[in-house]
């Protein structure tokens, strides 16, 4: 079985967008380059259906609960692993799966414990289901309070990002949500004063806090300087122009974008917490500061800003960890380890050898 492809089925209950449905997205169109047969459940259509079906992945839409259910257990007839992707998929498949030899392996994206934010007796008897869990970090493994193999996000390398052309502009991609702290981004970039050299702040992404950002910079004296750029499906070009990255966010199980900027060589300097501290622990000082410290991260952005050949050797190291621990390839050999011994354990094991694997 070691070398036989796998029929693989991933699962996540939504129709958004967002970085976990990115992660699905990208690991299942890699996993069937590399021959397995893969399907997915969940995420929004219009950025799904396409990009998988074009990869020769299967994708249905996530529906109510009991239809997600019975689509599971439908779908997963001859699957080798069912994935799930945050709790309610957890939940779903643990009932879909009862009585079906399939190996459940749930994926952590973020640093709390499974229904930490509504308990319920449930939780134990999904737990006994799963047969491995996968955290996406060492700061995930850390906090979700079980055993788990972690195995790193991967983004895809970046060829030749030296060619491009470095603007003076410091790029925030995030979702325009409260917990990614984008208004402490913008209250940093304002207080560096880079606004006075001719830099500018641009920010992707869409969300509620649109109106309070609009706010926030005209009461700075920064509007002038802060594009609000909305969604974007070009961000791997803003990467590839702009001369710092800004990830201001606290709670990021890992942090794709920031992997996605430093892939191109742009340097970042990010919220010393979660993945954020795996990712660029060690490069340079300037990376990182303290969460929602709104004084250092000016210090960091205005320091880096002034030193052309300091960003240029952080974007270069970001790079070089990126290509050599942050690889598609390696998660890919990371997983297909994870999901082969998952499935040995539970077609031929049992619940001890299961708990001893994890």
């Amino acid at each position: 079985m070691t070398d036989r492809p796998l029929q693989i089925l991933h699962v996540v209950r939504t129709r958004s967008f967002a970085g976990v449905e990115q992660f699905v997205r990208r690991l299942a169109i890699a996993q069937a380059g590399a021959g397995h047969r893969v399907a997915v459940i969940g995420g929004d259509p219009a950025q799904m259906a396409l990009a998988l079906h074009a990869a020769g992945v299967g994708f249905t839409a996530s529906g109510s609960g009991i239809r997600d259910i019975l689509l599971i257990r439908r779908s997963a007839r001859g699957a080798d692993v069912v994935a799930t992707h945050m709790t309610a998929a957890d939940a779903a498949a643990a009932t879909a799966l009862l009585g079906r030899d399939a190996a459940l392996v749930a994926t952590r994206h973020f640093t709390r414990r499974r229904g930490s934010r509504a308990p319920r007796p449930v939780y134990p008897a999904i737990e006994r289901r799963i047969d491995a869990e996968i955290a996406i970090s060492e700061a995930v493994a850390r906090s979700i309070g079980i055993p788990s193999t972690v195995v790193h996000s991967g983004v895809a390398d970046v060829a030749s990002p030296a060619d491009a052309t470095r603007s003076r502009t410091v790029l925030m991609a995030q979702r325009l949500q409260p917990e990614k702290r984008t208004r402490i981004g913008l209250a940093a970039f304002a207080a560096s004063g880079l606004a006075d050299d001719g830099w500018r702040l641009q920010i992707a992404g869409a969300g509620p806090e649109l109106a309070l950002l609009e706010e926030d910079a005209a009461s700075l004296g920064v509007d002038g300087a802060v594009d609000l750029l909305g969604f974007r499906d070009d961000v791997a070009q803003l990467y590839r122009r702009a001369g710092l990255f800004l990830a201001p966010c606290p709670v990021e199980g890992l942090g794709l974008s920031l992997l996605e900027a430093m892939a191109t060589g742009l340097p970042a300097v990010a919220a010393d917490a979660g993945g954020h501290s795996e990712i660029l622990a060690g490069l340079d000082p300037r990376a990182l500061f303290p969460p929602d410290d709104i004084a250092a991260a000016a210090r960091s952005l205005r320091d880096l800003a002034d030193d052309e050949a300091a960003r240029a050797a952080l974007g270069a190291a970001g790079r070089e960890r990126q290509r050599a621990e942050f690889s598609i390839g390696a998660q890919l050999s990371g997983t297909d380890a994870v999901y082969r011994r998952a499935i040995a354990a539970r077609r031929g094991g049992g619940d001890a050898e299961r708990r001893q694997r994890r």
